[in-house]
């Protein structure tokens, strides 16, 4: 795999489609069946999204249908609750399955078809152990040996196989391998296992098999029985195509066509299920929804739209060639969707109290404020004005330097849809920290522009004191401080990758009231502060906001200087 982060802005051609096209021309099919088939021992992430949208808008494209099918061949590793979260989250992608499908279904079916490759001479029991039939294997410079087991008669296979349904062996005492070519220079060729014993329930079957399919055998039959016409697939299963091909050539049954594309590899990020895990398990992240993991529902609570990983998928294409995609690319995506779709709101999350000397006490204007500039349709909003507000303490500086333009002693800048405002004096507490600012207003730059024409430099976004709701705001970042933590040395785990500023919980926040009453879900833009969503922590009394990403676009600037912006 390439280290070198893809830098295309525009969707790359569909080979994919292009086969399919060939396909339909030619008469091989005269209709499209896809489907998405997880694996339900994890949660979803955004690799899965590029997999998702694929089979998904394949089969719209082609006015075909896509199914979507667990594959629940291993009672020991698959819940309930990961098949309700995969559910959830292909729906909230914004897509339909046609029918839903468990390989489970077709346990009677697969277990029928073993019987017949026996009954042909192409499959056995193998009563070798896991390490005996690995070293059997042989290497991909060396030739595996046969079994001793391999040329057992057909009726004693039968008898075996039988007894292994029956329960009569032990885990590992023995398995089913397809019988083929110990010799062949694709290892998975080489008589691979078909079934293997496990003595435990199974979440939909219960106690009723003990024997259980593995993927390569499972997989390519369950599309033939569903009439799935192209099977997509990521680009590690190429080497299983020729299996997939034999079995179902073998069986003589409906022949899907196998199709292989890159997985999504995006920077700064693992797609691992074992090491997204691992990171659940041994408390590294709150859990798989936590908004630093790039799990969608991990996404979802961050604020990010099922729109904006459509368009990503959408923008960074099908390929054959593996490649790391840079993650500046998709909060670009993202940063571009929720500028149409959210509206504004001034939120001040590092407070520091102004107090505007000459204004009125006791009297509140509401200023018009726009909820979307990129939306007429948003509307405004009225936002209370007073004489004692919070501005951002990052917005001051007593000594300020060459080219800082924001608010400093003697300094006149402009509040927000309301007044300038001139710093006349700094209060300090007993320590030396400024704690208030005292400043005046010029009651004739109401709207935020002076009649006299003069200009100020910087405008400044604030929150009256006497409205403001508190709030919490966790600032997440990206969760590995590594461009590449797969890539990692040697004498260190990819938990040594962790950044360790990737969360950062700020408390006493001032928010306007327009926000007190959000719900979880909403998402905002705080004004030059970046886009934010509710956290579902959120309850009556204590909202929480999740920073889904800045405001500052570092693809953006590096497209345009490519001379690819758009």
């Amino acid at each position: 795999m390439s280290d070198k982060p893809e830098t295309t802005d525009s969707a790359p051609a569909n080979f994919i489609h292009a086969i399919i096209d060939e396909h339909l021309r030619t008469g091989r099919y005269d209709h499209v069946q896809t489907r998405f088939p997880p694996e339900p021992n994890g949660y979803l992430h955004i690799g899965h999204a590029k997999a998702i949208c694929l089979n998904f808008s394949t089969a719209q494209k082609y006015g075909g249908k896509c199914n979507l099918r667990f594959d629940d061949t291993n009672p020991l590793k698959e819940e309930q609750e990961y098949i309700d979260a995969i559910m959830e989250d292909v729906r909230w992608l914004g897509f339909q399955w046609d029918a839903l499908c468990y390989a489970s279904d077709y346990f009677e079916q697969l277990y029928e078809w073993a019987v017949q490759l026996i009954k042909a001479g192409l499959a056995y029991v193998d009563q070798l152990s896991a390490e005996e039939i690995r070293e059997y294997r042989g290497t991909l410079t060396e030739p595996g040996r046969e079994s001793p087991y391999r040329n057992r008669s057909v009726e004693e296979n039968l008898a075996l196989f039988e007894r292994m349904r029956n329960g009569e062996f032990a885990e590992g005492e023995c398995v089913l391998r397809a019988k083929i070519d110990m010799a062949s220079p694709n290892l998975n060729m080489r008589d691979p296992v078909m079934y293997r014993i496990i003595h435990a329930p199974h979440p939909r079957t219960g106690d009723a098999w003990c024997i259980y399919p593995m993927y390569d055998w499972a997989h390519g039959q369950s599309d033939s029985i569903e009439g799935v016409t192209h099977s997509l697939c990521t680009l590690e299963f190429e080497a299983h195509r020729p299996l997939y091909n034999w079995f179902i050539e073998k069986l003589g049954i409906f022949a899907p066509t196998q199709i292989e594309f890159a997985r999504l590899n995006l920077t700064y990020t693992v797609m691992s299920k074992r090491k997204l895990r691992r990171l659940v398990e041994e408390g590294y992240v709150r859990g798989w929804d936590d908004p630093r993991m790039p799990t969608l529902s991990g996404l979802r609570r961050r604020g990010y739209t099922p729109e904006a990983i459509r368009e990503f998928c959408d923008r960074i294409g099908v390929s054959k060639s593996n490649s790391v995609v840079d993650i500046q690319m998709l909060e670009h995506v993202l940063r571009q969707d929720l500028n149409k779709r959210v509206e504004r709101r001034m939120a001040v999350l590092d407070p520091l109290r102004v107090v505007i000397t000459n204004y009125p006490e006791g009297q509140t204007e509401y200023m018009t404020a726009i909820n979307n500039p990129e939306d007429e349709g948003a509307g405004t909003r009225q936002v209370p004005f007073s004489r004692v507000l919070y501005i951002e303490r990052e917005d001051f500086m007593e000594d300020p330097p060459k080219k800082f333009y924001r608010l400093a002693p003697g300094r006149e800048v402009r509040l927000r849809y309301a007044y300038f405002i001139t710093c006349t004096d700094v209060v300090k507490d007993a320590d030396g920290n400024i704690v208030e600012l005292h400043c005046t207003y010029d009651p004739a730059t109401r709207g935020g522009d002076a009649p006299d024409g003069r200009r100020v430099k910087a405008t400044l976004h604030w929150v009256s004191a006497a409205h403001a709701v508190e709030a919490e705001v966790r600032l997440y970042d990206h969760l590995f401080g590594a461009p590449n933590p797969n890539d990692v040395p040697e004498g260190q785990d990819f938990t040594d990758l962790l950044n360790p500023n990737s969360l950062q919980v700020l408390t006493g926040c001032k928010l306007e009231p327009a926000l007190a009453e959000a719900h979880p879900g909403e998402r905002y833009q705080f004004e030059r502060k970046g886009y934010f969503v509710v956290d579902p922590d959120t309850r009556e009394g204590h909202l929480v906001f999740n920073r889904t990403v800045t405001l500052r676009d570092s693809w953006a600037k590096l497209q345009k200087k490519m001379g690819r912006g758009k």
